[in-house]
């Protein structure tokens, strides 16, 4: 296997169907798609599962209940690697990810270990969101480069493609963050462990269909978790 896509789906339905089309014409040969579901109550699960018989690149890991998008990915990346990934890549289900993006991601790997998808970059945006989202989302990002001392500028972003060598020399058992903060963790890791990370730009929307799962435990979380990070690390626990 070339690539794996890994890509939660706590209640997404709607979304579901039309993403795996949409990526069935990006994908390469060899390249698949790892649906993780929480045991979503809208009956995500089984969707993909009818999906996945339809579909011969897409499979299905269902999980026994909502954990959060941090050990979601875990369990994700830990099936992609079992399988023989090369590539290991995070994408959101909603369409504020775009597909047609995916081919750049796996690309830029070529010459890097660690490739996101930045939002705050030249070239990149984000879609019509209020004041107060752009805020917390920039600001989010601020905070992190920051506090932890790094050059990246979408610490926050969860389009993320990674070569297999990152996580296999990640103590992915040490991964404790549930919600964004998961995704400000893995590059802060692959940053201190030495790994090249370049961000390309891309444009950021508002989902297609469903809810955000954006709440006040998980911006909190954040907060906290970016000093611990930078403590750990003056203290060599990274």
């Amino acid at each position: 296997m070339r690539a794996c896509i890994c890509l939660p789906t706590y209640n997404e339905r709607e979304n579901l169907e039309p993403m795996l089309e949409a990526l069935a014409g990006v994908l390469g040969e060899d390249d698949r798609v790892l649906v993780i579901d929480d045991s979503s109550p809208d009956g995500t699960g089984e969707l993909a599962e009818r999906l996945a018989a339809r579909l011969s690149f897409v499979d299905v890991l269902h999980r026994p209940r909502k954990e959060g998008l941090g050990p979601a990915y875990l369990a994700g990346f830990r099936h992609a690697l079992a399988a023989g990934a090369e590539l290991v890549l995070e994408m959101d289900c909603d369409f504020s990810h775009a597909p047609a993006d995916v081919p750049r991601l796996v690309a830029a790997a070529a010459d890097s270990d660690v490739v996101l998808g930045s939002r705050y970059v030249e070239g990149g945006s984000v879609g019509s969101w209020g004041v107060g989202r752009r805020l917390v989302s920039a600001g989010g990002s601020l905070y992190a480069r920051a506090l932890l001392g790094v050059p990246v500028r979408d610490l926050t972003g969860g389009f993320k493609c990674f070569r297999r060598e990152v996580l296999e020399s990640l103590d992915l058992g040490r991964i404790d963050s549930k919600g964004y903060a998961f995704q400000i963790e893995t590059t802060y890791r692959a940053l201190r462990a030495g790994f090249h990370v370049v961000e390309i730009p891309i444009s950021f929307v508002d989902r297609r269909e469903g809810g955000s799962k954006m709440s006040r435990a998980i911006v909190l979380e954040a907060i906290w978790k970016v000093p611990a990070l930078r403590l750990a690390a003056l203290a060599g626990c990274l």
